[in-house]
Formats: C-alpha cells, structure tokens, sequence
C-alpha cells in the first residue's frame, strides 16, 4: 500500500504525462528548501506567488527567502480568502499581476495555499502568455490529495462551480505536512473527506485501513504522510490513464455532483458548508442513492456514514446550518455540473465500499424523489 520512499521519511509520487510529466513531494519541511527544488526544474528566474490573507502571513516571508536565496525575483499577491476569491475578480487580480512581473513562459507562478488559490492560480497560469509554468504548494489537506494534483484549475460563476477553467498541469507539487498543524479541525476534517473517497472509488483496504487509522492520521506523523502519498498516488494513477476526464478520471467525483449542489445553494458560504463537508454529505448521498436503485446494499451507505461522522464531518443534508432552498433549486444546480451531457444527468454511484462506477442518463425524476426524501 506505500507510495515510493526516501530515507528521509518524504515521499515522491511521479507523475508521468510525457513532457508534462511531474513530481508531487510529500514530506516535512518543504517549503524552507522551495527554491533549491524548483531551481532544478525551472529554466526562468521570475516567478509571482498567489495566496490569500489566511496563509500569507504564515508561510509567505520563509517561502520568498528561499526563492531569493536560490536567485529567484519573486513577486506576491495577497488575496481574501475563501471560495468567493475564485472569481472574475480575482482572476482579473492575479493575471493583472503576473503580466506586471512580466513572468515569461519559462518562468512561474507559484499557488501557495489551498484549493481556492491553487485554481485560480492555476487557472491564471494556463491562460497568461497561453500558459507559463506553474507550481503548487498546497496548504490545506484538502488541496495536498485533491485539487493541487491532476491539472484542473478554474473559477465558479453565478451559474455553478468551477465552470469556467483550463487543463494545466503543475511542473511541480510540493505538499509540506508540516503546515497541515496550523489547520483548524474544521479544514482538517474537509480535507479527510478526500482522503476518505480514494478508499470508496476502488480500494476497500484503503478504506478499512482508515477506519482503524484516521486518528493517527489526524495526530500527525508517518500515518498521515502515508494516507497523504497513497491519496496522491491513487489520484495520479486515474490522470495519466484520463488526463481530460472522458472516462475513467470522472470516478474522482464520487460525492461532488451532490456536494457541489449543496454548496451552491449556500451561496458558497463557508461558515455554514465547506467543500470537504458537501463532499462528505454527497458521498453519503451516492452511497444512499445507490441502495434506492438497488444497485448496493443499505449497510455500505450507513458503514460510509458511521465513519464520516466518526471523524467529525457532517453526514445528512439537515446538517447544513441555516438550511436548504427548495429541492428544484438544487435539481436546477445539478443540471450545471459538468459531467451532464446532453441534458442527461450523470452521477458517480457504487455497487458497495470501492465499488463505484460512472451512471450516464440518470433519470431526473428519481433524484428528484430521492432528495425530497433526505431533506
């Protein structure tokens, strides 16, 4: 079950996309030796750094000593943190910048903080120039298994999540464990639920290994880097067979069609719903819906949630502070996902614990029932 290792306890996850082909480290104290890494993979010596208000004062200054250390010019933008941050707006901030520091293709932009940030900056990289190079530093657990791996960077708009975007690969993805100790329990939480969803897609032992480990992995230590390298590992597997997400890479979103229209109708509030938590409530969904197809058994989805609200996540649609708009709203945000095609539903279901599969042409009426009746 382990990813590759180093003497140092780190560990190194390749990405092998031919001349797009990447690192992931994984270990303790990365970002102090940022610059010596991305030096030997860097042709260019300007490079701008997106973060937000959260992180910045954190991690900002050591990370901008070791660029300058290493010969870098390094510029940075501080954005507001928070879903809302993904937007025409900061988009328009962070290439606005980046075309200000004059970062050439062969230079970089540097994401330093979680999925937010590392979207958008992803997303600002792939179409400045039409595309410059790109690093992801990762700051939240979330991002560390999940967004900052695969290529997809994108902002939301008032029509959905993450609607508008590019394919962009980072050259280079460095996940300090070490930050993961300045995250409250709440975003620790969110991003277990990531962690979490590997096991349900296709590795049952994963899961039932995290039903007897989650502790240590919330405690820190080699079993967290060890759930960090498997989730990276197993979300790398699934990109280089399906880079553009036509087939198989879709499985990574088992929870998120239902997840992304929960968050949507809070109006992407994060003080009532964060991403981890919708994906935590939708993969219970899809475990639900798929025993009402009589696709799996009832226990699977009552086992997924069990452990979920073990570890401290939200389970249930009524576990949303301030609750939720009508039904046909939500039916109305799941008709913007982007899996739909040609107006037919497509959900990620599961005949049992990593077993889950890609439904085409679920029929509208069925979930609409279904949430009438989870609500």
């Amino acid at each position: 079950m382990n990813a590759p290792s180093s003497t140092t306890g780190e560990r190194l996850v390749h990405v092998p996309l031919g001349d797009r082909a990447y690192d992931i480290l994984i270990g303790q104290g990365l970002i102090g030796r940022a610059g010596g890494e991305i030096i030997a993979r860097l042709t260019g010596r300007r490079v701008a750094i997106i973060t937000d208000e959260n992180v910045g004062p954190l991690y900002l200054a050591q990370l901008m000593d070791s660029l300058q250390t290493d010969g870098f010019e390094a510029v940075s933008l501080v954005l507001p943190p928070g879903e809302k941050t993904k937007s025409m707006d900061g988009l328009a901030a962070a290439t606005d910048m980046i075309l200000a520091a004059r970062i050439e293709r062969g230079d970089a932009v540097i994401a330093l903080g979680g999925g937010v940030i590392g979207d958008l900056a992803g997303f600002a990289a792939g179409i400045v120039r039409r595309g410059v190079r790109f690093i992801q530093i990762p700051t939240s657990l979330l991002a560390q298994v999940d967004s900052s791996v695969g290529g997809k960077t994108g902002i939301n708009t008032r029509h959905g999540k993450n609607l508008l975007g590019v394919f962009h690969q980072p050259d280079l993805v460095l996940a300090d464990t070490a930050v993961l100790d300045s995250l409250s329990p709440r975003e620790f939480r969110a991003g277990y639920a990531e962690i979490a969803k590997y096991g349900l897609i296709d590795k049952p032992y994963f899961f039932h290994w995290l039903e007897k480990n989650w502790k240590k992995v919330f405690e820190g230590g080699s079993e967290r880097i060890e759930a960090i390298a498997i989730s990276c590992q197993a979300k790398a597997d699934v990109v280089v067979e399906d880079e553009r997400e036509t087939g198989r890479r879709a499985l990574l979103n088992l929870g998120h069609t239902f997840g992304h229209a929960l968050e949507a109708a809070t109006g992407y509030d994060s003080s009532r719903l964060v991403h981890g938590e919708g994906v935590a409530i939708g993969m219970v969904l899809a475990h639900q819906f798929s025993a009402r197809l009589n696709l799996a058994s009832p226990d699977d989805g009552q086992r997924v949630a069990a452990h979920l609200a073990e570890v401290g996540l939200p389970t249930r649609m009524a576990d949303i502070e301030g609750g939720l708009p009508p039904t046909q709203i939500l039916m109305e945000a799941i008709a913007q996902d982007k899996k739909v095609k040609s107006g037919k539903l497509t959900f990620i279901l599961t005949r049992g614990i990593g077993q889950s599969f890609v439904a085409d042409d679920v029929p509208t009426s069925e979930v609409f029932s279904f949430l009438e009746d989870m609500r």
